[in-house]
Parts: structure tokens; C-alpha cells; sequence
């Protein structure tokens, strides 16, 4: 274990500072200073080695959290990047990306602050790629064996580097121009650079896993043809449409989806040509949705120089503490500052949006009201409306599940009743050799689900081409978090 009594000398929670706002609102690099060595071993000491961890079972990836903890405590990073990659192929994304539901579950939170797990686990990784120790693991043999995968997100990606590490030949297909899906033009800059996507694909090349970039399946390849060339193919596109707002106004020129803003921002950031981009510069700007994307357009509009920045959400404001309804360890749902949020802007509760006006066919303002919950739904209470003005609004509002229609289409696969691709709990279709893994099977969910399915969905992929497997199935497709999300 860690220090033996490392929780009770060291009881207070500290984490990476965040660069001052004026210096890190003019740039878009990452908003977390490097992290301190000496806090995270501090830190790590907190463990307890609890009889029984339940950190976890938070974990949908059972990261041996205490163990690695115990390493970086000894300082013996070799040993902790080690633990660290045995149940995680990426864990620079979910040290940055994550909300950790294994802290909300951390043993030690139920009457202290929880240890830093997402903390010490990012710092065990960029030491890792700092010193050397993040190394290529090509197989000792091929299978002969293909397999497609669509979609190139944190499940496709840990499925990829799975299966080629057992020796199937790996190709993963993009539609966009670049590898790393939402990773890439989803998450600004800000919250993870690029290069930390850019050094994996490197390994998963050198690995032998194959990208094919600008090839979307259903359009520039059929679904047939992937089947027939193929011995097994994984779908892992995500849940990717939007959750649309259908007030009136909708059609006016400057109301967008979040994700159409983002992932223009993020390609400009990258040098790429935007023609046409939507811009926050000089606008008010009014976001509705007032989660992690809401917030990645808060942080966006900032620093492209938006003159106000006013996010909505149509339901109360979360607690500051748990509530009797969300007791440990589940995961709960609490009001929290995002680096965004302390950078700039207003947050508003209980608004629920009426109308979108406009002017001359642009949008200049949202009629709102304060939202009345009535039979279980919340709705707009009447006699309380008002206008907000703004000239660009983003609609944050989720996502409605994966894009199905081409392939429905061409190779009648079947859908859940939440319209995603149906699978059986070891991630298979009712179509021999097709297979499922993440959003586009579970809906919109953590990056941790995503590389823990895709980690799954590998070994049963493995079973179903060799009749064997020694690839770690961490999750069946039914599994649930112990969460307040689904």
C-alpha cells in the first residue's frame, strides 16, 4: 500500500494549479500547470488500501488505482505506468477528459476530500512519454485475420491497438481528415492538446494498425463491401447527433449546434482552413445546455473574444454537496466551476427558452421563461418571459444517438429502443461479425465507458476470429455505472 498513514498526515486535497485566467484566455494551450512530483507523491500517499476499493467498481476500466498509487508513492514510476496501462490503453485522455467517477467512489471521500486519482493517473503517463517509457508492442505473430473498424474515438482506438497487438491486421476508418474523433475536433485545445493524440497514433502505427482518413463508410465505401473484405467489423461512430431545441426562430442565421461551432474552432486552432467559420468575436453569446460541452463553447467564445457569454440550463442549480438522493459512492451530480466558468460569463437556472427572435432573418435575442416542473415536466411558466439579447446562440443540449441510416439501409442491422445499435452483451450484433462498442451502442456516456467497451468488444472480436482470447474483457454491454447518469 501507500503510506500506511498518509490519509491522516495528509488531509488536504491539492491539485495542479491552473494558469492565471488573463495569461491562459490569450492562448489555447492547456489551462493545468505541469504537475508538482512532490504533491502528487503527497497526494498518492492518501490511499488507504481499503478492504475494499471502490474506486474500482467506479472505474468502468477497473484501473488498479491503488496499486499504482502505492508506485507513485515509492516513486517507482516504471512499476506505476505499468499497473496503469494494464487496464488502460489511454490514459493521458481519461487523466484530462474524465470526471472520474472513481473519486465521487473513493472510500476515503466519505468524510475526507478524495485522494487525486485523476491527478496522479495524468501525471503517471506524461512521465511515462517523458522518460522513455511508453513503448511500441508489436505482435510476435499475424493471425491473418482483418478487422474494420468505424469510427476512430477512444472506443475504436483501444479496440484497435488490442486487436493488433493479438495479431489481426487493423484497419480503422475516419471520416473526417484527421484520426482521433471527438478527441480531435470535439475537445478544444484547452482541455487537451493535440499532441497527446498525435504521439498514440504514432505508437498504434508503429503497432501496425492501419488509418484510413476522408473515408466514410456508406458514402465513399458501402457497409456490404466493408463486411465482405473484412473478417470482423467493430462500429465505434459514437452518438454524434445533436439534441435539437424546435422553438420558433429556430431557422434564424446565428443559431448553431455546439459541436458545428466547436469543431470549426478547432480546426482553425490546428491551422486548417475554415470557410465561412462561426465566430463569437465581438457577440453576445448565449449557450443552452449547461454541461461539459456548454461549457467548452464558454471556454471557446472566451477566447475568441465574445463581449458576453451567458449559459442556460433549464434545471435547478446542482448542490455544492451531496444530497440524501445521491449518496456514496455513487456518482453525483454537483454544481462544479470548470476552468471556463472562472474564466468568464454568466450562468443561469430554471430557463426555459420561449422563442428565438430576430431581426432581418438574424438572430438577436432568446425569449425565456423560469421553468415550472409540472407532472414530472419542466415547462415554461407563464407571465415570466423576458428577452435576452444575443447574436450567436449554441445549442449544447446533448446528443440524440449514433448516425444509423446508411447502415440500416445496406445491411439491416438492428436498433435498441433508445435508436442505437442493438448488441448482445459481449458487444456482437445479430449480424455474424459485426460488433459494437461505445456511444453508438450505449448512447452519449464517459470516455471511460467508451475505451472500457472498446477494450471489451476487442476480446470478443479475439474469440470470435480464434476461438480463443487473453485480451481483457473489463465490461459486458449491459453493465451500468453506479451513477446518476446513464
Amino acid at each position: 500500500m501507500a503510506d500506511p498513514r498518509g490519509f491522516l498526515k495528509t488531509t488536504e486535497r491539492k491539485t495542479a494549479e491552473r494558469r492565471p485566467v488573463p495569461v491562459r484566455i490569450m492562448d489555447w494551450k492547456e489551462v493545468y500547470e505541469r504537475r508538482n512530483s512532490e504533491t502528487v507523491q503527497n497526494q498518492a500517499g492518501r490511499c488507504m488500501d481499503c478492504g475494499v476499493p471502490f474506486c474500482h467498481h467506479g472505474c468502468p476500466l477497473g484501473n488498479l488505482i491503488p496499486e499504482w498509487n502505492d508506485a507513485v508513492w515509492r516513486r517507482d514510476g516504471k512499476n506505476a505506468i505499468e499497473r496503469l496501462h494494464s487496464t488502460n490503453n489511454f490514459p493521458e485522455f481519461t487523466g484530462r477528459l474524465c470526471p472520474a467517477p472513481c473519486e465521487s467512489s473513493c472510500v476515503l471521500a466519505i468524510n475526507q476530500p478524495a485522494v487525486t486519482i485523476k491527478e496522479i493517473e495524468v501525471s503517471i503517463i506524461d512521465d511515462a512519454f517523458d522518460n522513455g517509457w511508453v513503448q511500441v508492442h508489436a505482435p510476435e505473430r499475424l493471425t491473418g485475420k482483418t478487422v474494420a473498424v468505424v469510427g476512430s474515438g477512444p472506443a475504436g482506438l483501444a479496440a484497435a491497438q488490442q486487436l493488433a497487438r493479438a495479431g489481426h491486421t487493423v484497419a480503422v476508418f475516419e471520416k473526417d481528415d484527421r484520426v482521433g474523433g471527438l478527441l480531435r475536433y470535439g475537445i478544444p485545445d484547452f482541455k487537451m492538446e493535440k499532441q497527446h493524440i498525435d504521439r498514440r497514433i504514432a505508437q498504434l502505427e508503429a503497432e501496425g494498425v492501419r488509418f484510413r482518413v476522408g473515408v466514410e463508410i456508406g458514402k465513399d465505401i458501402s457497409w456490404v463491401d466493408v463486411r465482405r473484405r473484412y473478417d470482423a467489423v467493430l462500429i465505434a461512430t459514437g452518438a454524434s447527433l445533436p439534441r435539437d431545441l424546435q422553438a420558433p426562430g429556430r431557422e434564424l442565421e446565428g443559431v448553431h449546434f455546439a459541436m458545428e461551432y466547436l469543431t470549426q474552432a478547432n480546426r482553425d486552432v490546428a491551422g486548417l482552413s475554415v470557410s465561412n467559420q462561426i465566430s463569437a468575436e465581438g457577440k453576445r453569446v448565449v449557450i443552452l445546455g449547461g454541461g461539459d460541452t456548454g461549457a467548452d463553447c464558454l471556454g471557446t467564445a472566451t477566447r475568441q473574444g465574445a463581449t458576453s457569454v451567458t449559459t442556460l440550463a433549464i434545471g435547478q442549480r446542482p448542490p455544492e454537496k451531496r444530497s440524501e438522493e445521491q449518496p456514496w459512492p455513487v456518482f453525483p451530480n454537483l454544481y462544479e466551476i470548470s476552468s471556463a466558468h472562472e474564466e468568464f460569463g454568466e450562468r443561469k437556472y430554471l430557463s426555459s427558452t420561449v422563442e428565438f427572435i430576430g431581426k432581418a432573418g438574424k438572430i438577436s435575442g432568446i425569449k425565456i421563461a423560469d421553468t415550472s416542473f409540472v407532472d414530472g415536466k419542466r415547462i415554461p411558466t407563464p407571465g415570466t418571459e423576458r428577452v435576452i439579447e444575443a447574436d450567436l446562440v449554441l445549442l449544447a443540449l446533448g446528443f440524440s444517438g449514433p448516425e444509423v441510416a446508411p447502415c440500416v439501409s445496406e445491411i439491416d442491422i438492428a436498433l435498441d429502443s433508445q435508436s442505437n445499435f442493438a448488441r448482445k452483451d459481449n458487444f456482437g450484433t445479430e449480424l455474424e461479425g459485426i460488433f459494437v462498442a461505445g456511444d453508438a451502442g450505449r448512447g452519449q456516456s464517459l470516455i471511460v465507458w467508451a475505451i472500457a467497451e472498446g477494450r471489451a468488444a476487442a476480446a470478443s472480436i479475439d474469440m470470435f476470429l480464434e476461438g480463443t482470447t487473453e485480451l481483457p474483457s473489463p465490461v459486458k454491454a449491459s453493465d451500468q455505472p453506479i451513477s446518476v447518469y446513464s
